[in-house]
């Protein structure tokens, strides 16, 4: 894959791709899967309008989870609470948040099942929706305090993007920052360094974080230039990974949009924008 620089490959992510292309196989889609592979399937069939004369549907009542199904889930998931438990569209399965991921799980807390839910009748991916509203929420809260940011606050767009100072895309997307903002994207950086704690490009994430000039040693260190100052800990970056690690980040540099679509890894200013327009368009008729 040429956008983006993976951490880790492993053999149950291999075979849920594979799912997923025989799924979607069975079950054509109306619209080409990015080039990236990080966006879902757009459905554009349209329902039937309701006949003029139809009568209005009575209101369904909410269905409740029974408090025990509840604690046995909540129990079996370290760090779940019980809000973040709620009905999925699979009968006999819950749907569970964990930070920016979805997965489901049996009533009796005994399966959990990771992947994506199609409706086949819609052709419409049903947990890509709810996994972008759990990122969005999840870097909405994010503090920016946190984060090193390239552009104004009025910008049209913004996106969040987790980086590593050594991947060579996340240099060249980095190269060409003036002509994101330029094109009124603003970036806001997190640290992903891919090889993790204890290694040469966290202890570089490290060095920038501490610099007096985030900002500047930021662009020093993309460009190869070592960055020395005070050493402040490794709590930031830490907390900036970690996060990365909840939203399901594959490899880096990946972006994000605020309505939490993952658009993919590098991507010029121009593919930058169509991809940003793109996901506030089908964000948009989601609603």
């Amino acid at each position: 894959m040429r956008r983006r620089t993976p951490v880790r490959q492993n053999a149950a992510a291999v075979w849920l791709v594979a799912s997923a292309a025989a799924l979607l196989a069975l079950a054509p889609v109306a619209s080409t899967v990015a080039a990236t592979g990080d966006k879902q399937p757009i459905a554009t069939a349209q329902k039937p309008a309701p006949a003029a004369n139809a009568k209005s549907a009575a209101p369904t009542a909410p269905v409740v989870i029974p408090a025990d199904v509840r604690a046995r889930i909540v129990a079996k998931l370290p760090g779940v609470q019980a809000s973040d438990v709620a009905v999925s569209p699979v009968p006999g399965l819950y749907e569970v948040t964990m930070g920016g991921l979805i997965a489901y799980v049996s009533a009796d807390g005994k399966y959990l099942l990771s992947g994506n839910v199609y409706d086949l009748d819609t052709q419409v991916n049903l947990t890509a929706s709810r996994q972008n509203s759990a990122r969005a929420k999840a870097l909405a809260v994010a503090s920016e305090s946190n984060m090193i940011v390239y552009g104004p606050a009025n910008a049209k767009m913004t996106v969040t993007v987790f980086t590593d100072v050594d991947c060579g895309f996340c240099r060249k997307f980095h190269s060409q920052i003036a002509d994101v903002n330029k094109a009124g994207v603003r970036v806001r950086y997190m640290f992903f360094p891919r090889t993790g704690p204890g290694t040469e490009s966290w202890t570089k994430a490290e060095q920038v974080w501490c610099a007096a000039d985030r900002r500047e040693a930021l662009t020093r260190a993309k460009k190869g230039e070592t960055v020395k100052g005070k050493t402040c800990g490794d709590a930031a970056v830490k907390s900036q990974f970690e996060l990365g690690s909840d939203l399901g980040v594959e490899g880096t540099p990946a972006i994000f949009t605020q309505n939490g679509d993952y658009i993919g890894g590098y991507l010029t200013p121009t593919e930058l924008v169509q991809a940003i327009q793109e996901s506030q368009k089908t964000a948009g008729a989601a609603r």
